[in-house]
């Protein structure tokens, strides 16, 4: 692995929030706390997936917590999904995306970023 390799991110880990929130023919959908967190999780470092949420789901926060090296490819939208054992499409196949206000067609190859308000809408 080269030392400027571009995938990295970071080598030293990191803790992001980006916030998802999700709606489904208009009617924002819960998303439940403590996804990857525990079951198949518990023989991971920390016990949980290192996307998931906690209590504060209701509130669409994601948390992204990584110990050592992190590539690009870790932090995709789809991981998320991922560590929900659910697939994008799970909420139908009509979606669109908006990040930070602004449209988005990236869907689950969003790599997400600290902060970023995500919001998937599916007609």
């Amino acid at each position: 692995m080269q030392k400027n390799d571009p995938d990295i991110i970071s080598r030293s880990g990191l803790h992001w929030h980006p916030y998802l929130e999700i709606y489904v023919k208009g009617e924002k959908q819960v998303i439940p706390p403590n996804i990857g967190i525990g079951g198949e999780y518990t023989s991971h470092p920390m016990g949980m997936a290192p996307i998931h949420t906690h209590d504060d789901a209701n509130q669409g926060i994601i948390h992204m917590e990584f110990e050592s090296i992190v590539r690009k490819e870790d932090t995709k939208l789809s991981k998320f999904f991922d560590s929900w054992n659910k697939d994008i499409n799970s909420f139908g196949s009509n979606v669109s995306m908006i990040v930070n206000g602004e449209p988005n067609a990236q869907l689950g190859d969003y790599e997400m970023k600290d902060g970023a308000k995500i919001e998937l809408r599916y007609e």
